[in-house]
């Protein structure tokens, strides 16, 4: 989870020293830096990354450990090296080979070639290993943590798959295990005693002709005895990625068994990692000896103050990870780190400087959906006096339509994070309440947001009326009848319809217009999404376009101008929201000031309607 504002140089800078910092504000007991490379030349794998061997680094180093270390935690850094992944043209101001080095000669999927690294270059990487980890500890670092997993170049020699070397560090796992040997050895020799190192490994690699659970045993039983701490993670690049980022389809902490059976073998501390998110199921790892440490990412970025809350007691005011993958996507898109629930995430620096407001002004908050409520949470926090008005019965908006999924729960209890988050912030809550003329007449705030939302597009074609025909935001058990299922819409809200009710065993049938589905979902989300429709046998039908809704089911009509019958019990509408301008034109001059927040401007994602209601309410 690294911080990619990070200098040309590949120094740490404020921001990034304050993004690792929350995490210590909240509790944690260790907070780890991550992606520093300890060789630049050849090992650096992304744009942004920490540079060891950059004589600058230091002080942004020392920042970023003073920043974990005043609020009590410890301060932790990874220590990695891309091996055969390194993509050197990145390295800023690198001379010399722009070679890919590995453990073997190979070319890779996307056609580039790796040559295998001779000894010479084997002990200079192992050298700069020490060089950085008396550096971090220079910088008051207080550990470290060896990334000897997840396919990067510890792994990439420790896998059969990849080293077929015959000299010394190919053959035998104890040959194959020899540089991560050497790795460690050479830290100890910079760091010296009473440094505790942590080493990340994989126990399965995912990889045809790759290690599988016995030989990863055997590995850790080699190191074990030079190591403090052995965080068992799983899988190998992007092959495995889902592995071993555990999607939203997954149960939480599908991984820890792989620790667990690596502890039986080893006397040193084992840490678990994966998707582990519930105060329960943490303490019973930990209570049952199936780890001896939990340890968490992405669970950090959607609730820095996650292991505050769980020492409180207040359980459920935790905002849980939803396992979209927008933190991680979004690195590739745009080369930021963001959180889709949690809008201080890569503003942590200028955060600190969200002042109280300067005078408590009246705010009316019209809509109850996530935009509505952030807004209305974050505006009583600075000392507004807030009232939200909702229509309905039910705060939640768009987030409702995840009730009666599994697999959205997690998204779901957002509605519940925000209710409390409004009702500790004071904010005078109104169901069953539309805001009219006539309310904002009588109230009389001073400031009005419009959070009022989109409703669902019904398609402008014969039978939509039909009892057969619902709106994918009203799926659940009691409103879905029959077998054969047919969506029309083939976006992510369709997918994930899909991917629900052919999971209860229904025949699915997903109908998009356009040439691709899932066109909305992101760059880490999306590939998943299609791989479940792939394995539920999901069909999947492209450039047809719905006409008409019979008793028979939906027709649609394709490319060739043919007419296509496709028979279903229940048809599923997903072709988007519209948003509810009428209502806000009628509102735009009820207020001194009027604000327009959300869906009701232009349907998006739930990233973009908590982050613009979180700034909206720290606007006022």
């Amino acid at each position: 989870m690294a911080f990619p504002d990070i200098t040309a140089e590949g120094h740490v800078t404020r921001e990034a020293a304050a993004f690792y910092e929350l995490r210590a504000k909240g509790g944690a007991a260790a907070v780890t830096l991550s992606e520093c490379i300890v060789h630049i030349k050849t090992g650096m794998s992304h744009s942004r990354h920490i540079n060891l061997q950059d004589e600058g680094v230091l002080a942004g180093l020392t920042e970023a450990a003073r920043s974990i270390k005043r609020h009590g935690a410890i301060a932790n850094i990874e220590l990695s090296h891309g091996g055969k992944y390194a993509d050197v043209d990145l390295a800023k101001g690198a001379q010399g080979t722009q070679l890919k080095y590995g453990p073997s000669a190979e070319r890779l999927p996307d056609g580039s070639t790796v040559v295998e690294m001779p000894r010479e270059l084997i002990r200079e990487i192992v050298e700069s290993f020490g060089r950085g980890a008396a550096l971090v500890k220079r910088a008051g670092f207080d550990m470290v943590l060896v990334h000897g997993g997840h396919d990067w170049l510890i792994q990439q020699f420790l896998s059969p798959a990849s080293n077929r070397r015959k000299d010394e560090y190919g053959g035998s796992i104890e040959n194959r295990a020899r540089l991560a040997l050497e790795v460690l050895d050479s830290i100890r020799r910079a760091t010296g005693t009473g440094f505790p190192i942590e080493f990340r490994m994989s126990a399965e690699e995912y990889t045809p002709g790759g290690y599988g659970i016995r030989d990863a045993i055997q590995f850790a039983r080699l190191i074990e005895h030079k190591v403090d701490l052995l965080q068992v993670s799983t899988g190998s690049h992007e092959n495995s990625f889902s592995r071993t980022h555990p999607t939203m389809f997954m149960e939480r902490g599908c991984n820890v068994h792989l620790a667990s059976e690596i502890k039986k073998h080893v006397t040193v501390p084992v840490a678990c990692i994966g998707a582990l998110n519930e105060p329960k199921q943490m303490e019973e790892i930990i209570a049952s000896g199936r780890g001896d440490v939990v340890e968490m990412a992405r669970a950090l970025l959607a609730d820095p103050f996650l292991p505050r809350k769980v020492m409180l007691g207040k359980d459920e005011e935790i905002v849980k990870c939803t396992r979209c993958f927008t933190c991680l996507a979004e690195r590739i898109h745009t080369q930021t780190r963001i959180c889709s629930v949690n809008p201080i995430i890569g503003r942590e620096f200028e955060n600190r400087f969200a002042l109280p407001a300067s005078r408590p002004k009246k705010v009316l908050v019209a809509g109850g959906g996530p935009a509505g409520m952030k807004a209305a949470a974050t505006a009583a926090e600075r000392g507004h006096r807030v009232i939200l008005c909702e229509r309905s019965g039910e705060l939640g908006g768009a987030l409702k339509f995840a009730k009666h999924i599994p697999f959205k729960k997690d998204l779901y209890s957002l509605v519940g994070n925000l209710e409390i988050e409004m009702k500790k912030a004071g904010v005078d809550v109104r169901l069953d309440t539309e805001v009219s003329r006539e309310l904002v007449e009588h109230e009389s705030p001073e400031i009005l947001v419009l959070a009022v939302g989109a409703s669902p597009v019904m398609p402008p074609i014969p039978g939509t009326h039909s009892s057969k025909v619902i709106l994918a935001g009203h799926i659940s058990d009691e409103t879905v009848n029959g077998k054969r299922i047919v969506i029309l819409g083939g976006g992510q809200v369709g997918c994930e319809s899909a991917v629900h009710l052919a999971q209860q065993g229904r025949d699915v049938t997903l109908v998009e217009m356009l040439e691709n589905v899932a066109r909305d979902a992101n760059a880490r989300q999306r590939p998943i999404l299609l791989d479940m429709l792939a394995g539920l046998h999901v069909k999947i039908e492209t450039n047809v376009k719905g006409i008409e809704i019979s008793d028979m089911g939906l027709i649609c009509l394709d490319k060739a101008g043919n007419k296509r019958l496709f028979e279903a019990d229940t048809i599923v509408i997903a072709a988007g929201l519209d948003p509810l301008r009428e209502v806000v034109n009628g509102l735009l001059d009820a207020a001194p000031e009027v604000v327009e927040i959300g869906d009701c401007v232009k349907p998006q994602k739930l990233t973009e309607a908590l982050y613009r209601g979180y700034h909206a309410g720290l606007d006022i």
